[in-house]
């Protein structure tokens, strides 16, 4: 076997192993791939806005109890 023969086949061989890899089904949806990053971005978002409504009812009935306390009509509700 000549090199004359032997490159054009060792390039074909070599463009043969470049295929692209198959696609997913377009029907699947893609599966989430950083969970574990998106979890711990809101976690200390969902603690916070937790702290935040146990501070609102806490002050509402601190609200409450000044107005039971000195007589006062509660404030109208928005």
């Amino acid at each position: 076997m000549t090199i004359r023969t032997a490159l054009p086949l060792l390039a074909m061989l070599a463009l043969n192993a470049c295929n692209r890899p198959v696609p997913p089904a377009p029907d699947t949806p893609p599966e989430p791939q950083a969970t574990a990053l998106r979890d711990a971005i809101h976690d200390p978002i969902d603690r916070a806005k937790g702290v935040g409504d146990t501070l609102q009812k806490t002050a509402d009935a601190q609200a409450a109890e000044v107005d039971r306390a000195t007589g006062d009509a509660p404030p109208p509700s928005p």
